[in-house]
């Protein structure tokens, strides 16, 4: 169900929160990223191109509103350590973490596992998957400090409803829905705390073009339009929410 797509956030929404966005440089992060900037956070930019990551901190300083902070991390090749010092970083330069959205995401173009080597699961389960719990789990302390944290997790609809030649990228997405039971289970206890996971759809971003290349962009949802789900999950409003995978179309 599209339950949020009218939620109306207040421009002060998230005024004095830290929230860390994964994969920001592009698609649905940089916007998620900017939208959060809005709405008064201080935004931790993460992303592989420091290129990238420098045109959306330039989009936010246009705009006025909080400087944030670029932090180039290769998902694919982080160790644990380099998790623990990314949480060192923000403990240090911030002293606090309110929120993570976790969307990096990386695969491959759609083909018949028979045909999908060992090192692509490899790598399509380390980002996809593994990276957000390391992630989490290294920042974990700045969170359980905050008044109210909420971790959001990008799901898919090939992890919801898997189908053929989607192989490791299913697998890992349906494994995101699976822990993000899992830690809300864990939290149950900490009203602090909170994680829930989005299922974004068919939407007009780098990631759709390389794996839907013949496709009319204009007739694609736009990241912004879904943008009231992300602001709701990262926002006070959804305190009570937790262990929700949420599709944002229907």
């Amino acid at each position: 169900m599209n339950k949020y797509k009218d939620y109306s956030p207040s421009e002060d929404l998230l005024k004095d929160r830290v929230i860390l966005v994964t994969g920001a440089g592009q698609g649905l992060g940089r916007t998620a990223a900017i939208a959060y900037a809005k709405h008064g956070a201080t935004v931790i930019l993460h992303g592989r191109k420091v290129e990238k990551l420098e045109r959306v901190y330039d989009e936010i300083e246009m705009l006025g509103k909080a400087q944030p902070l670029i932090y180039p991390l290769d998902l694919e090749k982080a160790t644990e350590n380099d998790f623990m010092l990314l949480a060192q970083a923000i403990a240090e330069q911030l002293e606090r973490l309110d929120g993570i959205l976790h969307n990096a995401a990386f695969l491959y173009g759609p083909s018949p596992m028979e045909n999908q080597p060992m090192e692509q699961w490899q790598t399509l389960l380390k980002v996809n998957l593994i990276a957000p719990f390391a992630l989490t789990k290294a920042c974990l302390p700045l969170l359980k400090a905050s008044p109210d944290a909420s971790v959001v997790m990008t799901a898919s609809t090939q992890g919801h409803n898997p189908t053929a030649y989607w192989g490791g990228f299913s697998v890992a997405k349906a494994g995101v829905e699976a822990l993000v039971k899992l830690q809300a289970d864990e939290w149950n206890a900490r009203p602090n705390l909170r994680i829930n996971a989005l299922i974004p759809g068919v939407v007009n971003t780098p990631q759709r073009a390389k794996t839907h290349p013949g496709e009319t962009k204009t007739t694609l949802t736009q990241p912004e339009a879904l943008m009231s789900h992300y602001l709701f999950l990262m926002g006070p409003d959804s305190k009570a929410v937790n262990g929700e995978i949420i599709l944002c179309q229907t």
